[in-house]
C-alpha cells in the first residue's frame, strides 16, 4: 500500500495476512496486490458517506497543464491516462 501525503511525500509498505493497515483521512492511497494469490482485504471508514474516486478519474479532472508539469509527462502520456473508472461493489 502505498500513502501520499502533502509536500510530495509518499510511503510504500509491503503487507503480510493479518496485518493492519491505517491512512490518515483524505490522504490519496492506492493498494496493490503484489502477490501471486488472491488479495483479500477489508477497508473501513469512519463514515456514513462512501466516495470512491480513482487516481486516473482524478487527474482527468485535473488541468492537464498541471498533471503534465508536475508527471513531467507529455500530452500524448497524458491522454493515454484511462478515463473509465473500475467500480468495486460489495456483494
Amino acid at each position: 500500500m502505498t500513502v501520499v501525503s502533502t509536500g510530495n511525500r509518499a510511503r510504500t509498505m509491503d503487507f503480510q495476512a493479518g496485518d493492519v493497515g491505517y491512512v490518515e483521512k483524505s490522504l490519496l492511497h492506492y493498494i496493490e496486490n503484489t502477490g501471486d494469490t488472491d488479495l483479500v482485504f477489508l477497508e473501513m471508514f469512519r463514515s456514513s458517506y462512501y466516495q470512491d474516486l480513482s487516481l486516473a478519474e482524478w487527474l482527468a479532472h485535473t488541468p492537464s497543464e498541471l498533471v503534465m508539469a508536475h508527471l513531467r509527462i507529455d500530452k500524448a502520456t497524458f491522454d493515454a491516462i484511462p478515463r473509465d473508472e473500475a467500480v468495486i461493489v460489495p456483494s
